[in-house]
């Protein structure tokens, strides 16, 4: 059967259709009647927002978050945002579908965004730093699992390469601050390469990305202090003073205990990370709010459940 984009469904408003798409979320909520499925589907070219409004039994138990669904159904325009409104569903036979055609990768280039992580390492000036970038950067698994990796589950940059975008990113705009504030450039440098690397091991991506057990057990704020306290100790004689700075930039880079930071930002470098971090974050999440936005007449996005708003469009 012949597929239809997601970023295609303008054209096919009071439509019905039938179509393959991946779950990228569920949840039952209670409506002003009865209770319905909300869900989140799409493909790597975008997500809709869908309702299954009648025998919300029977269908719940048919499909789970990460099926690809074979659906019929409206294709509806409410108070601007594009919905779909489900009458039929079934899971789909995996030879009915290449789950490449589902998974969100990021547009840039990763050999370019690669190149532009190596050429920060190969200018740092502080031997130690530069030899523990190399050593963790230069490993061949661990960065072909890096530049795979989602930077989060939902919110942003939550895509195959994400971590790689996201890190280049972060890095640039600490590179900025470092030529306006009085920072010690390549230790700042370091952590905006790093911040993240736990990551890697904190989610996995099948058809959506979902948190490992170290990921929900562990997290990546202390799976990247671990990981960087093992490479240095492997460095002969790194200072101490260095790596309990690094430490620190690894895992205070969230900012507030209430965000899941293990410690305040106590340094000047730690307070710019943090800020370049969440800055890049936001930005991005925003972005994708945007971006999700099919109908071109809309005056805002869909409602932020993390940040509490909708987002002006005009």
């Amino acid at each position: 059967m012949s597929l239809i984009p997601a970023k295609e469904l303008q054209r096919y408003v009071h439509t019905e259709i039938v179509t393959l798409y991946l779950v990228m979320h569920k949840e039952i909520r209670e409506g002003a009647r009865d209770k319905f499925i909300r869900l989140k589907i799409g493909d790597k070219t975008g997500s809709v927002a869908a309702n299954i409004w009648n025998n919300v039994e029977h269908f719940d138990k048919m499909f789970e978050t990460g099926d690809v669904i074979k659906i019929k159904g409206q294709v509806k325009d409410f108070k601007g945002q594009l919905q779909i409104s489900i009458v039929k569903l079934r899971k789909a036979e995996p030879e009915e579908y290449h789950l490449k055609d589902f998974l969100a990768t990021t547009e840039k280039d990763l050999s370019v965004l690669g190149d532009r992580l190596f050429s920060f390492i190969e200018a740092i000036e502080n031997s130690y730093i530069k030899q523990l970038l190399s050593d963790i950067f230069n490993d061949v698994d661990f960065f072909q699992l890096f530049a795979k990796s989602p930077a989060a589950k939902t919110w942003h940059h939550n895509f195959i390469g994400g971590l790689m975008e996201h890190t280049v990113a972060v890095t640039e705009i600490c590179e900025y601050a470092a030529d306006r504030y009085p920072v010690d450039k390549d230790l700042l440098i370091a952590g905006a390469l790093l911040h993240d690397i736990g990551k890697v091991y904190e989610y996995s991506v099948k058809s959506v990305v979902e948190f490992t057990n170290v990921g929900r057990l562990v997290g990546h704020i202390n799976i990247g202090d671990h990981l960087i306290t093992k490479k240095a100790e492997a460095i002969d004689a790194f200072p101490v003073d260095l790596l309990m700075k690094l430490r620190h930039l690894i895992l205070s880079h969230h900012g507030e205990f209430e965000k899941g930071s293990a410690r305040l930002p106590q340094i000047i470098e730690a307070v710019v990370l943090h800020y370049a971090d969440n800055l890049d974050a936001q930005a991005a999440g925003v972005k994708q709010f945007i971006e999700a936005v099919k109908n071109e007449d809309s005056e805002w996005t869909e409602f932020d459940r993390i940040n509490e708003r909708y987002y002006y469009l005009k």
